[in-house]
């Protein structure tokens, strides 16, 4: 195949594939990453057929982390991130600590070296970002107190491996490996620049400070005032261009200058941005390219994996999913345990943890570069990735399985009479308003309608999946269920059986559909309002039983007409119509 058409050539196979495949997993009740990872190994190099370019694919995976944490850091803010130092710090240093005790425990029966277990143990204890994320994306918990605590999580094991892929060249000829050349990040503050492992390790927290102290002095004031800028000029396709640029070169300059990873800069880059009124906007700008090269992402991790190692070791390669999957998260178990969380919190947690990802592929790859790994741990690694990875979503079915028993034991040890499982749905408490408005969704759209409502004196709950938008306003006397409006309890307890009014002011009407057809399900007389954003989506919510469907574009036009008709009658008022 010609070169130039390498790059064409890759994208083409792993999205199209993915897509199948996902689509695949998805009509099997399976997490559509399932299907990313098998596409993978499908074009990798170890299966027959068509073989895609693996250093591009791994390349375009990284932007997908990149614009990843990106997104992340435009839903986080500097505050929340020290309020959860101390779990998240002792947290991920314990489960650090475990998954390298045990991973060195497993290279001395291997006849490795204790340096090849201690590689090995730090690439099993460090959990896939992209992972963490979509896992608390698809279940509504990044912006919850367990969101927080695993993002700060990450971040302190970002840091550490940081440190630690600075310091594997210089220390490899002092453990056996072969030695390592000074990096090129020593070039900067001579006195701190020399090969001892306290020289670098004070060079590297230096760095790491200076980027930190560079972000919150010059990038809070230069990276909003981007944005503010390209914004006042009107054009969408600039701003989203802006965005982007942001996103990307903050993360690879802060990586050339700071030796920082791309991951950490462009977290710090949302995080800065996120002060910004425009933060939404350019969260939803960035939405469908992270989507895109987040699949990217697990392909890449497919294509790495070589099935016939399950042959080859299958003994080798069941312990090392263990250590990823059971021993490093059990300390996150129990450090959440031991800072009184809720046991369903603790679960929550440490199985979000129990996979291996991004960093664990450089370091063993590292490792294997310098001879401190052997190529077989670095093969193991790969093969506790893609098994971790595909185990995960078993675990939390199994999790929301047992939960509700655990929230019944809770109940008994506090005193409480505790219900059947049957009867969970009396978990949330139930509203006590009755021919009300359930409101869906309290962002720009929501707000304006509960306040209208408010005015109007129409009694009314509201139903989000963000903690801090409840809590804000339960305080003026609204009332309001945290949490999912496809989830039955919640449902239930907003009394959708004796409400008059549902409106979903959520954006995506696709999502809507459930909550729409649950709630024409139990009220067959409920008034519900939706929004759409094209003649599709209103079509589309019709079918599920909508009775009114705003659709923005067309309600935005037929405003402006009337304001030129009220102009022609010489009613010239300023004001919003």
């Amino acid at each position: 195949m010609p070169q130039h058409t390498s790059l064409i050539a890759t994208l083409v196979a792993a999205l199209c594939l993915a897509f199948l495949l996902g689509a695949i997993a998805h009509r099997l009740r399976l997490s559509p990453l399932v299907g990313y990872l098998v596409a993978g190994v499908v074009i990798g190099p170890f299966t027959p057929g068509y073989v895609a370019d693996q250093a591009l694919a791994s390349q375009l995976a990284e932007i997908g982390v990149i614009l990843l944490m990106f997104g992340v850091g435009l839903q986080f803010s500097l505050v929340e991130l020290i309020a959860v130092r101390v779990i998240a710090i002792s947290g991920a240093i314990a489960q650090l600590l475990v998954g390298t005790v045990l991973a060195m425990v497993f290279a001395w029966t291997a006849g490795w070296s204790p340096a090849s277990g201690m590689v090995f143990g730090l690439a099993l204890s460090v959990a896939s970002t992209v992972v963490v994320l979509r896992t608390l994306q698809e279940r509504r918990l990044l912006e919850t107190d367990i969101g927080r605590i695993a993002i700060g999580w990450l971040i302190v094991e970002d840091l550490v491996m940081i440190l630690v892929l600075v310091l594997l060249p210089a220390i490899s000829g002092f453990v056996g490996g072969r030695a390592g050349g000074e990096p090129n990040a020593a070039l900067f503050l001579g006195p701190l620049s020399n090969s001892s492992v306290v020289g670098l390790l004070g060079l590297t927290l230096v760095k790491i400070a200076a980027f930190a102290g560079f972000m919150l002095v010059v990038g809070r004031r230069v990276i909003p005032w981007v944005l503010h800028f390209t914004a006042h000029t009107g054009s969408r396709e600039l701003f989203r261009l802006a965005v982007l640029a942001i996103a990307l070169g903050v993360a690879f300059g802060s990586a050339q200058l700071f030796d920082v990873s791309f991951a950490l800069g462009a977290f710090f880059a949302g995080m800065i941005l996120a002060e910004s009124e425009l933060s939404q906007r350019a969260a939803q700008e960035t939405l469908p390219l992270r989507d895109a090269f987040a699949v990217l992402f697990f392909v890449s991790v497919g294509m790495l994996f070589d099935p016939t190692i399950l042959i080859r070791l299958p003994h080798l390669v069941l312990a090392t999913t263990l250590i990823a999957v059971v021993g490093a998260p059990l300390a996150a178990f129990l450090t959440m345990l031991a800072f009184r969380y809720p046991l369903t919190s603790a679960l929550t947690i440490a199985i979000g943890l129990a996979q291996i990802g991004e960093f664990s592929f450089i370091l063993s790859g590292l490792g294997v570069t310098f001879e401190i790994l052997p190529k077989e741990g670095r093969d193991l690694v790969l093969a506790g990735a893609i098994l971790s990875i595909l185990i995960n979503p078993f675990l939390f079915t199994i999790l929301d399985q047992i939960a509700p028993w655990l929230r019944i034991r809770a109940q008994q040890r506090m005193g409480k009479p505790a219900s059947p499982p049957s009867e969970l749905s009396q978990e949330i408490p139930p509203t006590t308003l009755s021919d009300h408005a359930v409101l869906v969704g309290f962002g720009r759209v929501g707000s304006l309608i509960g306040a209208a409502l408010q005015q109007g004196n129409v009694p009314f709950l509201v139903i989000d999946d963000r903690n801090q938008t409840i809590e804000a306003f339960k305080s003026t006397g609204i009332e309001g269920i945290a949490g999912n409006a496809d989830d039955p309890r919640v449902q239930k307890a907003a009394n959708l059986a004796g409400a008059r009014w549902l409106i979903s002011a959520i954006p995506n009407p696709f999502e809507a559909s459930s909550l729409i057809e649950a709630g024409r399900l139990v009220n067959p007389d409920l008034i519900i309002v939706g929004r759409a954003h094209s003649k599709a989506e209103v079509d589309h919510l019709k079918k599920y039983g909508a009775n009114y469907i705003v659709l923005g574009e067309q309600e935005i036009a037929e405003a402006m007409v009337r304001c030129l008709e009220q102009s022609k009658g010489g009613d010239e008022s300023e004001g919003n119509h």
